[in-house]
């Protein structure tokens, strides 16, 4: 060897990266086979977009070899790149998988959100506002009803509250004085004048009735006691005629009172007293205390009547 030769095996030539210098590619470095520069390396260089993923395993994807152009692979924006093919239509890809299904039913088959649960929830809730609302109404109806009793409403006593009679009915009550009922048996009769009882219907004890009164200056007399006040009364008579209506004369306190009173034959019997039976009534003023009440047959009567009862009743009255 000389100086300026040291022949094929030189430090240059195991120097890896000799081909990288001016000397190293004098004196003929080339680059390793391998690739990249690094012996025995494994050169796996591959157009970007070449991959294939899904293949079958053990099964190495084609590769552009070194020096060849790999295809083109960017397209235009937005639009699909001719070159590439899904891993799916390739032997060996992977196919889609099936979105995955919540829940499963018989057969298999998937179902959605539970809306019947949902729904009765739903109307859970709106019949529980539906029963508040309706409380509260009831609620407030029964204040309203018991202020409108206050406030001068329907005032109908409730189980709760007790009723007092009101003073005037109190009142009325008290100054109401249970007059007496006078029989025919009772009565001061005029001379000529005769009780008799031989016919039905006098309501009198007994059925004792006055007769004898179809006569001038026949008469009866009542004299009662515990007239409460001066003012107006009712006289009621009760008789029995067959005829045409009669009247006869009556007296309050020795006075004749107004027009003769009315002794009509209000049944309509003809000829038997049995049948003739009825009631007429006067309004005679009277006083306080004790008062004479007569019934006569005077000039122009009409007297044919038998006399049951004599009776009288504060105020004027009809029964």
């Amino acid at each position: 060897m000389t100086p300026g030769n040291n022949g094929a095996s030189t430090p240059e030539d195991d120097d890896p990266f000799g081909y990288l210098y001016a000397d190293g590619q004098a004196n003929g470095a080339q680059p390793p086979s391998g690739g990249y520069g690094y012996p025995n390396s494994v050169n796996r260089v591959r157009p970007v977009g070449t991959r294939q993923y899904g293949a079958a395993q053990g099964q190495a994807a084609p590769t552009a070899g070194y020096g060849q152009a790999a295809p083109q692979q960017q397209g235009a924006y937005g639009r699909p790149n001719a070159h590439y093919a899904a891993p799916e239509t390739l032997p060996g890809g992977g196919a889609p998988t099936a979105p995955q299904q919540h829940g499963g039913g018989s057969g298999g088959r998937g179902r959605g959100p539970n809306t019947k649960g949902l729904l009765i929830g739903a109307v859970a809730v709106v019949a529980a506002v539906v029963i508040g609302i309706a409380v509260a109404m009831t609620s407030s109806g029964s204040d309203d009803d018991q202020g409108g009793n206050e406030a001068g409403g329907d005032t109908t006593p409730t189980q709760s509250q007790t009723t007092d009679p009101s003073p005037s009915a109190s009142s009325s009550a008290e100054d109401e004085v249970e007059l007496p009922t006078i029989d025919a048996k009772a009565l001061r009769l005029s001379p000529g004048v005769a009780t008799a009882s031989d016919i039905e219907g006098a309501q009198s004890d007994g059925g004792v009735y006055v007769a004898n009164l179809n006569q001038a200056g026949a008469s009866v007399t009542w004299t009662v006691d515990g007239i409460p006040k001066d003012g107006a009364y009712t006289l009621f008579a009760r008789y029995s005629t067959v005829d045409e209506d009669q009247s006869m004369t009556l007296t309050i306190n020795g006075k004749t009172f107004g027009s003769k009173m009315n002794l009509g034959n209000f049944t309509g019997a003809k000829g038997d007293f049995a049948k003739g039976w009825t009631e007429t009534y006067a309004y005679p003023t009277l006083s306080k205390g004790t008062n004479t009440i007569s019934l006569s047959c005077q000039d122009g009567d009409k007297c044919n009547i038998l006399l049951d009862q004599l009776r009288l009743k504060e105020g004027q009255v009809k029964r």
